[in-house]
């Protein structure tokens, strides 16, 4: 507990987490009611995947140029500029519902540009907490964060739900204004968050982007770890996607449905009050192996269960050890990357594990379409079990020790 009250004590960490926190909340309702909204607006499961699956490729495609200019530029700059981004297009949905104008081509659109704004924000701030903390700080600052995601994930769907029963374009309208909370955040932090000054003079896009993806292609840990989080994510996505259709076929209210977030937000909340504690006394790598396995056992249920009830147990169960490898692995990365390295080594993380993400909903489709729910499910888990024997088989995965260790084994790198 003693990390979080230091965190406490840091002003401007405080304001970013206070000012993301309601806006990841906001996130979180849009991105739960667009799959909804499509699939009322088109009676279509691939209407619905698709509309998810745009936004997620904004992201991806995004990421990489977002990491050069985040070294390139003003952090807080960027991060104001995706705010105020987000206030425009999620305002432009609640206007379009008001008018009972909404359509399937707006929502592709706005959910292709809030999901690029999100691959520029990403960078940007995990670069910014770098800045605002010290490397002591940093696997309780980003514990933190993810407790902040998942609060947002336990209020969010509930409340997206609730909202979106009583008007489809009220969870937008909620969210423009979560972003305006955002932009205004972000304006009173005072810690400059100007990128470094740069070492040699400007090259191109294309070898500044070389640059971040050769120093994580350059450690077998990255190779490994991004090979398995890029797939991981793609199964685990698909899996909730095959679970959110399963209940909207069979006819679970919104709000119940929502419900899966709320136990989602409890497990995380609590994994990441454990994080900091876990992250401590573990091995780093030797607590990646275990949350690789952590993935297969709540996951079995599914395939037999699908009420959100049940899910939301399986998920529940999924996310009280997720946080700490999160952070864990996250905080270890951003010791070992040099600081005029951040914005494109985290780009470069982020885009390579999130890479097959815009599959997922279309796998889940297609695998739902084609043998149903159950089967589907199980195929799902049987690839999450195969993905947690590649993490297990990886020395460079193992070997890494404690963050108590972390300066000894940088030193003699």
């Amino acid at each position: 507990m003693n990390g979080y009250r230091a965190l406490a004590r840091n002003r401007d960490f405080t304001v970013l987490w206070i000012g993301e926190t309601i806006n990841e909340l906001g996130s979180t309702m849009s991105l739960f009611v667009f799959p909804l909204l499509a699939y009322a607006l088109s009676g279509s499961a691939a209407v619905a995947a698709a509309v998810e699956a745009v936004y997620l490729l904004g992201l991806v495609a995004a990421l990489l140029p977002a990491g050069v200019a985040v070294d390139r530029t003003n952090r807080r700059t960027l991060m104001l500029a995706t705010s105020g981004s987000g206030v425009a297009l999620y305002g432009s949905l609640a206007v379009a519902g008001g008018l009972d104008a909404l359509t399937i081509p707006h929502l592709l659109v706005v959910a292709l540009l809030t999901g690029i704004g999100a691959g520029v924000f990403g960078p940007a701030q995990t670069s910014a907490i770098r800045s605002v903390v010290s490397t002591e700080e940093l696997p309780t600052a980003l514990s933190q964060n993810q407790a902040r995601q998942h609060v947002a994930g336990l209020i969010g769907g509930p409340l997206g739900g609730a909202l979106y029963a009583v008007a489809r374009w009220l969870p937008f309208a909620a969210d423009a204004v979560t972003f305006a909370v955002s932009f205004v955040t972000l304006s009173l932090l005072r810690t400059d968050l100007s990128a470094p000054p740069p070492t040699r003079a400007p090259r191109s896009l294309r070898r500044e982007l070389a640059e971040g993806l050769r120093f994580v292609a350059g450690r077998p840990f990255f190779r490994v770890l991004l090979t398995w989080a890029a797939l991981a994510n793609l199964v685990s996505n698909a899996v909730f996607f095959v679970a959110l259709l399963r209940m909207l076929r069979a006819g679970f209210h919104p709000a119940e449905i929502g419900l899966v977030s709320t136990a989602a937000g409890v497990g995380g909340i609590l994994g990441a009050l454990a994080a900091p504690h876990l992250i401590d006394r573990l091995a780093t790598g030797r607590l990646t192996v275990l949350i690789a396995w952590s993935l297969v056992p709540p996951l079995v249920p599914m395939i037999w269960w699908s009420s959100p009830l049940a899910v939301g147990a399986c998920v529940f169960v999924v996310l009280l050890l997720n946080p700490a490898g999160n952070a864990g692995i996250g905080a270890y990365r951003i010791a070992v990357t040099p600081d005029e390295l951040q914005g494109r080594v985290s780009a470069a993380s982020q885009s390579v594990s999130m890479s097959m993400m815009p599959l997922a909903p279309v796998l889940g489709g297609l695998l739902l379409e084609r043998y149903g729910g159950g089967p589907a499910i199980a195929v799902l888990v049987l690839a999450t079990a195969g993905l947690a024997v590649l993490v297990t088989s990886s020395r460079s995965i193992r070997s890494v020790p404690r963050p108590s260790q972390w300066g000894t084994r940088l030193a003699l790198r």
